[in-house]
């Protein structure tokens, strides 16, 4: 029975391919169609098709190979797992039918059929599952590192001075990585004062604040002075409303204000140089 669906799979691997098409294209998740083009999501749907008929073919080592390389495509694509199982099952369903269809199964040799073809496509598809969610979470792992690096950079903008913009919610994890940032850079670029932008910061509670100033003491610990910059009228009634106290901080409302501070707190300023005669 396992020869007869492989040669069936063979022999009808174009209309299996154009079926399992038009199948996908109806039932499948509007992501997995619409945001590629016709022509890739047949090629990528004819590489589907190729790796499932080649675990007929080819060694446990080889197809867990291409089954890897795969699952890396698929998921740069963007196919979510539903879209995956709903392919395999698919696949499973328009291969029944079609030997049916041409007689090449019956009542008399169904059960076999069907106990042939759960034991060709139950491994495989634990196989396809697992790979692709191994990939999914390394995809993820390193999306969120990368993330990370981006979310808390300490930027040199001056001799002695630096700036860390944050942008967006501030969680426990997140604050850890600050104060990491913070006191790396700090040593790094030999900083005498750095300042906290929290203009892209939306909400500021009270465990953000705690945060900063848990940071502004951190920093104070190696040699600098920490300064809190971009606070919104919002932002500061928050603060009063909340009975924060940030009397120990320097605060200002803008970056620009900031920096002009953190230029006099080293001897330094801007002045505007005039023009030529």
């Amino acid at each position: 029975m396992r020869k007869l669906i492989f040669n069936y799979v063979q022999s009808n691997k174009s209309e299996i391919l154009d079926q399992w098409i038009l199948w996908m294209k109806k039932e499948a998740d509007d992501r997995a169609v619409t945001m590629m083009s016709d022509r890739m999501f047949t090629k990528t749907s004819r590489e589907f098709i190729e790796l499932l008929i080649s675990n007929f073919v080819e060694t446990e080592q080889e197809f867990q190979s291409r089954v890897e390389e795969f699952a890396r495509k698929i998921v740069h694509l963007g196919w979510p797992l539903t879209v995956v199982n709903l392919g395999l099952n698919t696949f499973s369903q328009i291969v029944s039918n079609g030997m049916k269809e041409q007689g090449i199964i019956d009542k008399e040799n169904y059960i076999e059929f069907s106990s042939e073809l759960n034991r060709w496509m139950f491994p495989m598809n634990n196989t396809i599952i697992d790979s692709y969610s191994d990939s999914w979470e390394r995809t993820v792992s390193l999306q969120k590192i990368a993330l990370q690096e981006l979310s808390a950079p300490l930027i040199p903008v001056f001799e002695k001075i630096s700036v860390m913009p944050l942008v967006g919610t501030i969680d426990t994890e997140r604050a850890k990585l600050i104060m990491e940032n913070l006191l790396n850079g700090v040593v790094k670029y030999r900083s005498e004062v750095v300042l906290i932008d929290i203009t892209g910061v939306p909400v500021v509670d009270t465990m953000v604040a705690h945060h900063m100033m848990q940071a502004a003491d951190a920093v104070h610990l190696v040699g600098a002075k920490c300064m809190i910059v971009g606070i919104r009228p919002e932002i500061a009634q928050t603060i009063v409303t909340l009975g924060i106290n940030l009397e120990q901080v320097l605060t200002t409302s803008t970056l620009k204000k900031g920096i002009e501070q953190a230029l006099a707190l080293t001897d330094r300023k801007i002045i505007e140089v005039g023009g030529g005669m």
